[in-house]
């Protein structure tokens, strides 16, 4: 296929020319699947209802526009999240999540490669559990861990260094002219989540660099990836950690000797400034594994697990306002169910046994045919069971 010079004015220039890899990603097939992908788990809002209503149609014109380079982002609708902590969260309009799998999908197993196996976030066949499993594995062969996390992870990112990245595998230019306009689409997304660091060599003109990656899309999340991976390989090559893992901004090193590890953080400190990124310094110590190590909603042993004290009230209070629902008729027992069972299908995980049974004492479901008596409670009462300290 071969693009005229008289086409619309386009948001991204894929030149002259069409790679083997962009006639992938507006293939009809890859666009029908990135469809399925991004409705997955979705197809009960109205977003999608209205895609699906005329899919050829829609998936024609995102394929024209792919094909003549006049495709542009919508505006994205931007929400706050309050657990585990206050995030902005920025969701893209349903046709651009589309075009973020069909992107993906053809880009993501060249980087899949390069990967370190103990990455867990966001990659096929890995996931927070099993992220949780390899860190209580380490924790049982290693006296001492750091870990650490990201200040700010993704509003942080830098988009020159993360352009640069991507261009290290992706050699063809209309498909880096896509990932350009997808990454301009995002710029200043997350400007106000993020305080202004400078580091060594910066000018003024540090603070204009544009940056930031919005929390929701496909491709933020692989993106990070991208970017942490020559700090991966930095941690495993460099100073040659055997054991060392990460999930998105939190990561861990295991070792034998505490002055070792110590020389490694300070290390690690300069390695992540180069991506114009910082840990949270005073949060980040060398401690024994025996202590527990706070992990992903854990407090991970070497020998047993616990769930971290803030998740159980967060819990609670929203199991609670799910059964007020389920009581005032606004979602159906199978919804409130369904959360019930995410919940437990989460921390199964943990020595949680004594904490359910103290959280399902509390969620007291009247009959069928009764509603609650004046003055009861449908919120669960606070468990007595054994908690992991507040982290």
């Amino acid at each position: 296929m071969e693009l005229s010079s008289n086409r619309p004015a386009a948001s991204f220039l894929p030149g002259t020319s069409v790679s083997q890899a962009y006639r992938r990603i507006l293939a009809w097939e890859n666009l029908l699947a990135a469809f399925a992908q991004a409705a997955r788990g979705k197809r009960g809002g109205s977003a999608v209802s209205i895609f699906e209503y005329q899919l050829a149609d829609r998936l024609l014109e995102i394929q024209h526009e792919l094909a003549f380079g006049c495709y542009k982002p919508g505006a994205y609708v931007n929400f706050y999240i309050h657990e585990p902590k206050r995030r902005k969260i920025s969701a893209a309009p349903f046709r651009d999540r589309v075009v973020h799998h069909a992107l993906c999908n053809v880009i993501e197993p060249r980087f899949e490669r390069l990967f370190i196996p103990d990455s867990y976030a966001n990659r096929p066949g890995k996931g927070t559990h099993r992220a949780v499993d390899r860190l209580q594995q380490f924790a049982q062969r290693y006296p001492y861990v750091l870990r650490a996390d990201i200040v700010r992870h993704f509003p942080s990112i830098d988009h020159g260094i993360l352009r640069a990245t991507l261009a290290r595998v992706i050699a063809e230019d209309d498909v880096l002219a896509l990932i350009d306009c997808i990454l301009a689409s995002g710029a200043g997304v997350l400007a106000d989540e993020y305080e202004m660091v400078y580091f060594p060599g910066d000018d003024l003109l540090a603070a204009c660099r544009p940056r930031g990656l919005p929390i929701g899309n496909l491709t933020s999340q692989f993106w990070s990836n991208c970017y942490l991976h020559p700090f991966d390989q930095f941690v495993t090559r460099e100073l040659r950690c055997s054991a060392y893992l990460r999930y998105v901004d939190d990561f861990a090193l295991f070792g034998e000797c505490k002055r070792e590890i110590w020389a490694w953080k300070r290390a690690i400190v300069d390695r992540l400034a180069q991506l114009r990124l910082t840990i949270h310094d005073e949060a980040t110590q060398v401690v024994p594994t025996a202590s527990g190590i706070p992990w992903l909603g854990f407090v991970v042993y070497p020998d047993h697990r616990l769930i971290k004290a803030r998740k159980v009230r967060a819990t609670v209070h929203h199991l609670g306002e799910r059964l007020r629902e389920y009581l005032a008729g606004r979602i159906s027992f199978g919804e409130f169910d369904a959360s019930v069972k995410g919940w437990v299908n989460h921390v199964r995980y943990a020595d949680s046994w004594g904490l359910r049974r103290q959280v399902f004492r509390g969620l007291r479901i009247p009959p069928r045919d009764a509603s609650p008596r004046p003055g009861a409670s449908a919120v669960p009462s606070r468990p007595r069971g054994r908690l992991a300290s507040p982290a």
